[in-house]
C-alpha cells in the first residue's frame, strides 16, 4: 500500500522516481446518513482529513457531531453513504467486506474505553487474541503478546484476569492486545474514560510512547480537553463536519 511519484530526471538526477507516501488515512467529501426521508440521520455532512502516517491526532466533538461514526468509517466498522475512504492510498470502497476484515485484522488495533477483555481469560491469553485470528503458530503468539505486555509494564501480571487487574492495568492489557500485532494505526475511542486523572495520565503517557518510538499512528477520540493536549493535532466536529483542525504546539 505505497503510492509514488511520476518520475522526473531533470529534477531529481536520478533514474528512480521519487517516493510520494500516501495519507495513512484520508476522507474526500465522505457523508453518512442512516434512514431514509423524514427519519433520516445525517451523522457526517461531507468530511474532508487527512492523517500522515507517525501522526498522533485527537478527535473531539459533541455527543451527536459525527465524530463516532467517523471513527467506525475509519476502523472498517462501516462505510460511507458517498464519498471516499482511502487507507494507504488505496479506496476501502473498493474491498469487499472480507478484504475490509484483512484490513481491520492486519493493519488496525482498537483500544475501547470499557477494555472490552474477556473475563475468564488471562491478560497474556487476551494479547494472544488476535494473532489466534491471524493464525500465528501458538509458540510465536505467546512470545509476542509476552512482548507486547513487557512494553506496556504488565509482563508479571500475564496470568492475571481482568478482574484480578485494576482499571489501569485493564487499558494497558487492552493497549498490549492492540500492539501485539503490530498494527499500522491505534483507533482509541475514548481511552481514558473510566479511569481516575493519575491512571489517565498514565495511558496517555504510554500512547505518546509508542507514538514517537514504535511511528504508530494513533487516532483517538476523547471528550477531555487535557486529555487532547498529548495529541500533535487537535480535529474538532460539530454538525457532522470538521469544525476545526489544528496543530497542537503545546503537546505534552
Amino acid at each position: 500500500m505505497e503510492a509514488t511519484a511520476a518520475p522526473d530526471a531533470a529534477a531529481s538526477g536520478s533514474s528512480k522516481p521519487p517516493k510520494v507516501v500516501a495519507p495513512v488515512i484520508e476522507l474526500r467529501e465522505v457523508t453518512k446518513t442512516y434512514g431514509t426521508g423524514a427519519a433520516a440521520v445525517h451523522a457526517l455532512r461531507g468530511v474532508n482529513l487527512r492523517i500522515e502516517v507517525g501522526e498522533f491526532v485527537a478527535v473531539m466533538g459533541p455527543s451527536g457531531s459525527g465524530k463516532s461514526t467517523c471513527m467506525n468509517i475509519i476502523g472498517c466498522l462501516d462505510v460511507p453513504s458517498t464519498g471516499e475512504y482511502l487507507f494507504d492510498g488505496v479506496e476501502v470502497g473498493d474491498l469487499s467486506r472480507e478484504q475490509r476484515a484483512l484490513l481491520r485484522r492486519h493493519y488496525l488495533g482498537f483500544v475501547f474505553q470499557g477494555y472490552n477483555l474477556l473475563s475468564r481469560t488471562t491478560a497474556l491469553e487476551n494479547v494472544e487474541l488476535p494473532l489466534v485470528y491471524r493464525r500465528v503458530p501458538a509458540r510465536e503468539r505467546k512470545a509476542r503478546a509476552l512482548r507486547a505486555l513487557a512494553t506496556v509494564g504488565l509482563e508479571a501480571w500475564s496470568h492475571h484476569t481482568p478482574g484480578e487487574l485494576s482499571g489501569g492495568q485493564q487499558q494497558r492489557v487492552a493497549i498490549a492486545r492492540a500492539i501485539a500485532a503490530a498494527p499500522a494505526v491505534i483507533l482509541a475511542d475514548e481511552p481514558t474514560g473510566n479511569l481516575d486523572t493519575a491512571r489517565s495520565r498514565e495511558i496517555m503517557e504510554l500512547l505518546v510512547t509508542l507514538n514517537r518510538a514504535q511511528g504508530i499512528t494513533i487516532v483517538m477520540v476523547t471528550h477531555e480537553a487535557d486529555m487532547a493536549a498529548y495529541a500533535q493535532r487537535i480535529v474538532q466536529f460539530v454538525d457532522g463536519l470538521v469544525a476545526s483542525d489544528r496543530p497542537n504546539p503545546g503537546r505534552l
